[in-house]
C-alpha cells in the first residue's frame, strides 16, 4: 500500500516536473531566436536586399540596365500603347465602381 503511494506521487511529480521544463524550454527557445545572430546566409542575402535597394532608388529604376534595357522597354511600350489604346501603361490602373442600386420588393 505504501507502495502504491509513492509511485502514485512519483508520478504526480514527474508530470508535474516534465510540465514546468517544458514550458521553460519552450520559453528558452523564444528567448534565444530573439537574440540569435542572423545565419550567415542569412545576412548576405538581406544585406544584398538593402543595397539593391538604395542602388536602385539612386539610379531610379532598374540596376545596372543598359540602353538595350531601356530600348526593349519603350518598343514593348509602344507595342503595347498599339495593341490597347491610349494611357499611361506603366502605372497602375485606377478601377472606380459605383454602389448597385437595390430598390426594395414590396411584400
Amino acid at each position: 500500500m505504501i507502495l502504491r503511494q509513492i509511485l502514485r506521487l512519483s508520478s504526480l511529480f514527474r508530470s508535474a516536473v516534465s510540465v514546468q521544463l517544458r514550458r521553460n524550454i519552450g520559453l528558452s527557445a523564444i528567448i534565444f531566436n530573439k537574440t540569435k545572430e542572423l545565419d550567415p546566409v542569412q545576412k548576405l542575402f538581406l544585406d544584398k536586399i538593402r543595397e539593391y535597394n538604395t542602388k536602385s532608388k539612386q539610379a531610379g529604376g532598374p540596376v545596372d540596365a543598359g540602353p538595350e534595357f531601356q530600348k526593349e522597354m519603350n518598343e514593348s511600350l509602344a507595342r503595347l500603347q498599339r495593341a490597347y489604346g491610349e494611357g499611361d501603361l506603366t502605372k497602375f490602373p485606377e478601377f472606380k465602381f459605383e454602389e448597385p442600386k437595390f430598390e426594395e420588393a414590396p411584400k
